[in-house]
């Protein structure tokens, strides 16, 4: 059999694992994503039986998740936005994905780093890996209840335009800090190389504003092509190009953040494209919706195909730890960098602050990051057990109350 046969038998037996797990979801009345996580945990149960192999590897998974899933991800949430309320809330969306993001990742790091408390088998890097993954936030159930509940357009726009900007920020601290470990490791230390925080910063920028400038030039030529072709059909085609070439390019050929070149070219179509919302581009929304269910409802179906038992007989300790930091941070830095919003847009409310900080949800952008980590790094199964416990605790305890706590707020 061909290798080509064989990807794709083994993505039709994922994609059917995912359609059970939606399934199982409607059945059981429970959220999307732990249907897709049961119908996993299934599926891994099943292949002994069947013994057939899904040609998940961890070495694989970094490709899969960076240049397949994230691009359908990110531009699928940016497509969402509102152009005219993102504008609005641009400034307080920037504070919080930029400083918001590196007080709850080192925040989030130093907990783990002290909790866990073994240098060897725990270093920092490992810590800064962790804050970085579960630092991004991705309140998809929040935003749907919000929507349901009639929230306004301020408020919804805020959420899910502060997840959207803190999820591609987190990629690229992601990167960055995986760059250290890995380098770490063949330098055979356990610790990252001394660098300043100048340089690290400079880097940060380049590959973030690098990306920016992409995500412009590509956004606006993706316009530009969609209004030539004047075809609903080749429009789609077009985003989807868009979507996948917007990422590769940034990342191969000019090096700087493709998760950002998505973003941003994802808003400035858009926004470019705002008038065709009922002509060329009416069936977009749908065709995008559909394209995020199947890549979110996958990667829940693959954690469910890793996760262990042993995981929570070894790990669970470092479990709640990582859950502890990840709430506690979490609401920490929405508490310091609320107030400062006024200064760079309308000011937050104290409901809307409590909705932020609880509502910040661990879902599919964390899991598909802690996915993508390298098994030769030694704690990788220590910080995937750690993030698969804040995924699980984010959708049975925070993703379950969400909705009284927008009832009793009154939002």
């Amino acid at each position: 059999m061909s290798d080509l046969v064989t990807i794709v038998g083994q993505g039709l037996y994922l994609a059917l694992a995912a359609v059970i797990g939606l399934g199982i979801a409607r059945i059981l009345r429970i959220d999307n994503t732990l249907g897709c996580l049961v119908a996993g945990v299934l599926a891994a149960l099943l292949l002994p039986v069947i013994e057939y192999d899904t040609g998940v590897r961890a070495t694989s998974l970094r490709d899969l998740v960076f240049f397949v899933i994230l691009p359908v991800l990110i531009f699928e949430s940016a497509w969402q936005l509102d152009p005219k309320a993102l504008k609005r809330w641009i400034g307080p969306i920037l504070l919080f994905s930029t400083l918001g993001l590196v007080v709850c990742a080192f925040l989030i790091a130093a907990i783990t780093y002290y909790g866990i408390g073994h240098p060897q088998g725990f270093p920092w890097t490992a810590a800064l890996l962790t804050g970085a993954i579960l630092a991004a936030t991705d309140p998809v159930s929040v935003v749907n209840l919000l929507r349901r509940a009639n929230s306004g357009q301020d408020l919804v726009t805020l959420v899910e335009g502060e997840s959207l900007f803190n999820d591609a920020a987190a990629v690229v601290f992601y990167s960055l800090m995986l760059g250290l470990a890995t380098y770490s490791l063949m330098e055979g230390g356990s610790e990252a190389p001394s660098l300043s925080a100048g340089s690290v910063a400079l880097y940060f920028c380049m590959i973030f504003f690098g990306g920016v400038a992409c995500g412009l030039v590509f956004g606006l030529v993706t316009s530009l092509v969609i209004l030539f072709l004047r075809s609903p059909s080749a429009a789609l085609m077009t985003l989807v190009i868009a979507a996948f070439g917007s990422f590769y390019l940034a990342e191969s050929v000019f090096k700087v953040s493709g998760i950002i070149s998505v973003m941003i070219c994802a808003i400035v179509a858009r926004s470019c494209l705002r008038k065709q919302s009922k002509t060329y581009l009416a069936d977009a929304e749908p065709t995008w919706e559909w394209l995020g269910l199947l890549f979110t409802a996958i990667i829940f179906v693959i954690m469910g195909l890793v996760i262990t038992f042993e995981m929570f007989t070894h790990q669970w300790l470092a479990m709640l730890i990582a859950t502890a930091a990840a709430l506690g941070s979490r609401a920490l830095s929405v508490v310091l960098v609320a107030p400062l919003t006024r200064f760079v847009g309308p000011p937050i409310p104290k409901s809307w602050r409590l909705l932020m900080s609880w509502g910040g949800l661990h879902s599919v952008i964390a899991v598909a990051l802690v996915l993508s980590l390298p098994v030769e790094l030694p704690y990788w199964w220590t910080i995937q057990s750690m993030v698969f416990g804040v995924v699980l605790f984010s959708l049975l305890v925070q993703g379950t109350t969400s909705a009284r706590l927008i009832r009793k707020l009154q939002l």
